[in-house]
């Protein structure tokens, strides 16, 4: 599919970060785009955006959709089909995504299972709903936004991720087993995996606003004190720092969040190069790109706690 004008493409998350980046980039070439998010106010800015940079004749809509739960789902794809008055669209883009979850003891299960269905049930959902759609297409692509947690499923190294990591191996694997059913059973239609390092997207902030966790700032010195141990792995702590250090540290991690790594308009860039390319494995960013590389040539000590700075150094001595 090397062009996009006048394809349709579905895209999930499309509220801010990547997805927004894949909507303007996208309605740029002249494709009509349609997309969601669970946050109304980040949509709406989608929305203007995009209506105000489309060329003429080129549609967007927004849809208010939680991907994790299927009748929505199945009520985005009613409306995607009405919308644009079609039987089919082109490009499905599953990039939808938030953390949390990140111990098995001790997070709550409400969280860690709420954070597993938005990341894997998500792409399935959608997958189901919009499967019959790519099918009635001449060509279409399916595009599942995995992680570096795919590879190794740990944050940062040895920070436990175990809710988020288990959805985005589960992604990675779904993809990779659509290629042959796609290419025996459905040959127009190709899949790709896509596997990000650090985007400066506003993940940090929308997790907790879809978890209904309190900012930094609004929490008690106790329930600070509870995840003392996480924020210290995390770099937002040391082990002597007082609750008000901790609020701040986190806070202004999640600030600037957003400003470190590629910007997601660089990994848009990569991610519809690779789709022109029919790549089915698009790694976007050098880390992303170093830690495929380590974890594949010494799979077995990954998860050693110095493997990481193995990783970061090598990335160094190329760069």
């Amino acid at each position: 599919m090397q062009d996009f004008s006048g394809k349709i493409a579905v895209i999930t998350g499309g509220g801010t970060g990547m997805g927004r980046a894949l909507a303007r980039a996208l309605i740029a070439e002249g494709c009509h785009v349609a997309t969601c998010d669970v946050i109304d106010e980040n949509l709406e800015q989608t929305r203007r955006l995009c209506e105000a940079e489309a060329p003429q004749g080129v549609r967007i809509a927004t849809f208010r959709c939680d991907v994790a739960n299927e009748d929505e789902v199945d009520a985005f794809a009613c409306g995607v089909a009405e919308t644009f008055e079609t039987e089919h669209i082109n490009l499905l883009f599953n990039n939808a995504g938030i953390g949390g979850g990140g111990s098995f003891v001790t997070a709550s299960r409400d969280e860690w299972d709420r954070t597993f269905n938005i990341c894997w049930n998500g792409v399935y959902f959608m997958s189901r709903a919009f499967l019959p759609m790519l099918l009635a297409s001449s060509e279409g692509h399916i595009i599942n936004t995995s992680s570096v947690n795919g590879f190794r499923a740990s944050l940062g190294g040895n920070i436990p991720h175990t809710s988020y990591s288990a959805a985005k191996f589960a992604v990675k694997g779904f993809t990779e087993a659509l290629i042959n059913d796609f290419r025996f059973n459905a040959p127009h239609l190709k899949a790709s995996v896509v596997m990000p390092g650090y985007v400066g997207t506003q993940i940090a902030k929308n997790t907790g606003k879809i978890l209904g966790h309190k900012t930094p700032l609004e929490m008690t010195d106790e329930e600070l004190e509870e995840m003392r141990g996480r924020f210290v792995l995390m770099g937002n702590a040391g082990e002597d720092s007082t609750p008000d250090e901790i609020r701040q540290q986190w806070h202004n991690s999640q600030e600037n969040y957003e400003k470190g790594g590629l910007t997601p308009e660089q990994a848009a860039d990569i991610i519809l190069s690779g789709v022109r390319n029919e790549e089915w494995r698009i790694l976007v960013g050098p880390d992303a790109v170093a830690l495929d590389e380590a974890v594949r040539a010494d799979p077995v000590n990954a998860y050693d706690l110095g493997f990481s700075e193995k990783v970061w150094a090598s990335m160094q001595q190329e760069s």
